[in-house]
């Protein structure tokens, strides 16, 4: 096997996302020796990534290379994985809004079985916040927020100019009664240290910064930690967790490129592959049977009930191809007055821009494209995010179908939203129609989300030792050394996109890990 004898990292961190760098962070600037595995390799930056093949699913970051097999209700079908250095921020649209102190707090409403709580509370976390927001350059307006939960410094920047079709939509909700607000964005507003400020085109979400303008991981803070003294290797899959009594005691995998296998030695072992790819390791690598939670790794999935709703309009509502994932709307959070069913939290609302026709044509017949290029950019709209219910059986799970590619064995996710979740995303959905029309809009039509980007929750924390199979710092129960920080110890999912959280978390554990190495 290809592996150094004479290395043994204090610490080695699979995934290079939100959770894994963030983790990797405090061990670094203490000057442990830190491994970075990423299965996946740089993304150029450039021209191309404006194009519609620089869309995430088409570019050669996403890999089928380990497909799951998935089961959402309706015919069975493959999911690929997102995998390059810096994981899903290169691709994400920058959103950065930290989940409200309630939503730390027990909801019935939302779990039904108790079983889905949070190990800590909002203050524990406030701290951490803050430091990643300075860490990413979030860029936002404090107090605008209805729900704005407390804050101990401000933004690290102002936002961007607001587009024209923001102002409108805008004006819209407030005309409605809403409080619309700046959602705070992980996005350079500013040229500044050889960095070119955004120029505010519509590749943001889906798309990776074709001028670095995003502030992703890959372009603010890997470069730094490798000048810092961490040993990145990209195109590294891990396959296999070697434990030895209570510890991993190595970490084996295969070289992407070269197809030989590697085995790190190690004192330490964070896991941040995703909330897919972390269950489908901890599994293969056998280590449910030695944790008291082992039956609930890759259970209780979520991943949101989301949907797009777009508004079409007599004539064009916004330049071609400008930014205007502006605005959010919090007023249906917590429930509003207008929705009897469900009573309790809803989730958020937030600006979706007119899509990219060309990316548009690529997934759609032939014989559509006409009217694709004439209707599509007459629309807009909004992403409405429902906080989904934890469900025992919506899970990650080994099937019996053989090994993949890479050597791990396949894995199949089945998950189904229940009544109350679709209920929650459809009284959402009719009040960003509600804006549209208002803004001007013809008609409005809404389509449900059927990806996995916000996946979370199948590694949760816990206080119950039999209901969560991590501690409060992430900490794997049953190993002395194993740690999870990504988007699969989140016990709940709250109204709002995951990203800033996860990173909150992750820089949590990862101070508590450093400590201890």
């Amino acid at each position: 096997m290809q592996t150094d004898p004479d290395i043994e990292y204090d610490l080695v961190v699979i995934g290079s996302g939100f959770g894994g760098v963030m983790a990797a962070h405090p061990a670094v600037a203490a000057g442990r020796r830190v491994l970075l595995l990423e299965r996946g390799d740089w993304v150029r930056r450039g021209p191309a990534n404006w194009g519609p093949a620089g869309f995430f699913e088409l570019t050669s970051a996403y890999s089928r290379e380990t497909p799951l097999d998935v089961d959402v209700g309706e015919a069975p079908a493959s999911l690929g994985a997102l995998t390059c250095v810096g994981g899903a921020s290169v691709f994400y649209g920058g959103v950065s809004l930290r989940l409200r102190e309630a939503d730390f707090q027990p909801d019935r409403a939302i779990d039904p079985a108790g079983t889905a709580l949070w190990p800590l509370d909002y203050a524990d976390l406030e701290p951490y916040y803050a430091r990643a927001e300075a860490m990413l350059g979030v860029a936002g307006t404090a107090g605008e927020d209805p729900t704005e939960p407390a804050r101990s410094t401000s933004y690290p920047g102002p936002p961007g100019p607001l587009a024209p079709v923001s102002t409108r939509m805008a004006d819209a909700a407030r005309s409605l009664g809403l409080h619309p607000f700046r959602l705070p964005l992980a996005i350079n507003y500013r040229a500044a240290d050889g960095r070119q400020a955004c120029i505010a085109c519509n590749t943001c979400d889906g798309f990776a910064c074709a001028i670095a303008a995003k502030n992703d991981l890959a372009t603010t803070a890997i470069a730094d930690l490798c000048e810092r003294g961490l040993t990145l290797r990209p195109n590294t899959v891990a396959t296999r967790l070697v434990v030895g009594g209570r510890r991993v005691t190595a970490v084996e995998g295969l070289d992407r490129q070269s197809g030989r296998p590697v085995r790190v030695r190690c004192r330490a072992v964070v896991v941040a592959a995703g909330a897919l790819a972390t269950p489908h390791l901890l599994l293969a690598s056998d280590l449910a049977r030695l944790n008291p939670a082992g039956d609930v790794i890759g259970r209780y999935l979520m991943r949101h009930c989301n949907a797009v709703v777009m508004g079409a309009f007599a004539n064009r509502p916004a330049p071609d191809r400008e930014f205007h994932k502006q605005l959010g709307i919090h007023d249906y959070y917590f429930g509003h007055r207008s929705v009897e069913t469900p009573a309790g939290k809803l989730g958020s609302i937030q600006q979706w821009g007119t899509p990219q026709v060309d990316y548009i044509l690529k997934y759609i017949p032939w014989w559509q494209h006409v009217i694709a290029r004439v209707g599509f950019p007459r629309t807009t709209g909004f992403i409405v995010i429902a906080e989904d219910r934890p469900g025992r059986d919506n899970r990650v799970v080994l099937s019996r179908q053989g090994a993949s590619a890479l050597g791990l064995p396949r894995a199949s996710v089945i998950h189904h939203y229940d009544a109350r979740d679709e209920a929650a995303r459809q009284a959402l959905s009719t009040a960003a129609a509600s804006v549209l029309r208002r803004a001007g809009a013809l008609r409005t039509f809404v389509r449900p989300i059927p990806t996995f980007s916000h996946a979370l929750g199948t590694v949760r924390m816990g206080p119950d030792s039999r209901q969560a199979p991590l501690d409060a710092f992430g900490a794997f129960r049953g190993l002395d050394n194993l740690y999870v920080t990504d988007a699969s110890a989140l016990p709940r999912s709250g109204g709002v996109n995951p990203s800033l959280t996860i990173a909150a978390n992750a820089l949590r554990a990862g101070e508590r890990i450093a400590a201890g190495l």
